[in-house]
């Protein structure tokens, strides 16, 4: 009878108990720009565009996506690291 009461304790709970993924985090920005692209497409194409080359230009805007958070991750790390230390 304890076992029972045990068990809704070992269960993982997604909103309450979170897997930690805090060093990993940066695996998931293809997944997500890829789902992100895939979605967008899907809506702004027509029908008949879609299944001619809808797998091309999503992997266009993946790459795309991609290459802005580096950019954008590389351009506040030379504002914050770079510039702000000489204009002080």
């Amino acid at each position: 009878m304890t076992l029972l009461y045990a068990l809704p304790a070992l269960a993982w709970r997604p909103f309450i108990d979170p897997i930690s993924l805090h060093e990993q985090w940066w695996a998931l920005l293809p997944l997500l720009a890829l789902g992100i692209s895939v979605i967008y497409k899907a809506v702004r194409l027509p029908d008949q565009a879609l299944r001619e080359r809808a797998a091309r230009e999503v992997l266009i805007m993946t790459i795309q996506i991609v290459a802005a958070m580096i950019a954008l991750a590389l351009a506040s790390y030379l504002l914050v690291e770079v510039y702000r230390p000489i204009v002080r």
